[in-house]
């Protein structure tokens, strides 16, 4: 336990403290009619792996490594959590693979799998889980990318519109608050931020925790090649502000796939309200790294020509800020003069918007009188108005 404070930065003031005293401090053991016992949380830490198969039948953790059908590992572990976490990360290690770029004066790994966000990932899942049902924490690194599953749902008032943002809460605070102690998870609880800091700084795409249901917590990291400009601009800028918060990291990436979107788009991404998603939108414009166009609730905003200048996309900056609501308007009515019709998804083709945005602008159209609805759900189509 100590060499484990030791290695991860933990409670410096846990060392001095000897083996009884830490026992007590920690939680891993109680007293029961004056005899000393091992909790739960001690047997998970400390136990034999005899002891945890006896106890705590539930408690197991699978790596496994598929290459198409073939499997190219799977190791089972049923030894004590920390020795567990220790070999599982060995066994991670020898499947990252790094290069590095030049950025200014230094030279920027990147590697496939972020070491901190697996780290908290994976201890989350290890913390976390539900140890009264049967099933393993699940690592298994495959084609499309990596995935960490744990038995056990999220905790009440938890799920997936407000994991960003939610007060830090676990099912086992006890032993949750121990992992901190050593240093081996975020202290301040948000090691979530780690996970998504780990995908968006490489401009890769967030964590997806789609697939997780009552039973299970499911995370799923892909494994798409780096944006390496993106990279390059996220590195420049926290040189100089000393780090770019999440939900910056968040619309930045947003507006690297959907070109222009409005403050409400990103609600639901940055899970925080329209006031301080507003906030954070225009301290990016103060700093350069985006531009906003029009005014009031359909202004809307782009990555800057200064970032498109600098990876060489001229064109590409043109043709997402160069066109104004207006202008959007009228390639519709012209698309509609000669095909017909049109659906909201021939719009956000033809006009390169999201979805939403293609509603309000068809919205706009209809009230107008320029067009009219034609059917209803999914296949609606809009008309000219004769």
């Amino acid at each position: 336990m100590r060499r484990w404070i030791k290695k991860y930065g933990g409670d410096q003031s846990l060392l001095p403290l000897a083996d009884e005293e830490l026992d007590n401090a920690l939680g891993l053991v109680m007293e029961v009619n004056g005899k000393r016992h091992p909790t739960v949380v001690g047997l998970l830490l400390l136990g034999t792996e005899s002891l945890l198969r006896q106890h705590l039948p539930s408690y197991e953790v699978v790596f496994q490594v598929l290459r198409g059908t073939d499997v190219q590992v799977n190791e089972f572990y049923r030894k004590p959590l920390l020795e567990t976490f220790e070999e599982v990360d060995l066994q991670f290690r020898p499947w990252i693979i790094e290069e590095e770029i030049q950025v200014g004066l230094f030279r920027v790994p990147v590697p496939n799998y972020d070491r901190r966000g697996f780290r908290e990932a994976f201890v989350n899942a290890l913390v976390h889980r539900d140890y009264s049902m049967l099933g393993a924490v699940h690592v298994k690194l495959d084609d499309d990318g990596l995935n960490i599953s744990s038995p056990g749902g999220f905790i009440d008032g938890v799920n997936l519109t407000n994991l960003l943002v939610v007060s830090p809460r676990s099912r086992n605070p006890l032993l949750a608050d121990i992992i901190k102690r050593i240093g081996l998870a975020e202290r301040t609880g948000r090691g979530i931020d780690r996970i998504f800091e780990g995908m968006l700084r490489y401009g890769r795409p967030a964590p997806d925790y789609s697939l997780s249901n009552s039973y299970t917590v499911s995370l799923s990291l892909s494994n798409a090649a780096p944006d390496l400009e993106f990279l390059k601009m996220v590195v420049e800028h926290e040189d100089k502000l000393g780090g770019l918060p999440i939900d910056s990291l968040i619309i930045l990436s947003r507006l690297r796939e959907e070109r222009r979107l409005t403050t409400a788009d990103f609600v639901a991404s940055v899970q925080k309200t329209e006031t301080n998603v507003r906030a954070t939108l225009e301290k990016l414009v103060e700093i350069g790294l985006l531009e906003s166009h029009g005014t009031g609730r359909g202004r809307t905003y782009t990555l800057s020509a200064q970032l498109y200048q600098s990876a060489g996309q001229q064109a590409e900056y043109i043709r997402q800020a160069g066109f104004s609501p207006i202008q959007h308007e009228q390639m519709v009515l012209n698309y509609i003069d000669k095909h017909g019709a049109i659906q909201r998804s021939g719009v956000a083709d033809l006009c390169r918007i999201s979805p939403p945005q293609a509603t309000r602008l068809l919205k706009r159209l209809v009230e107008n009188q320029d067009i009219k609805p034609v059917g209803g759900g999914r296949s609606t189509r809009y008309e000219r108005v004769t």
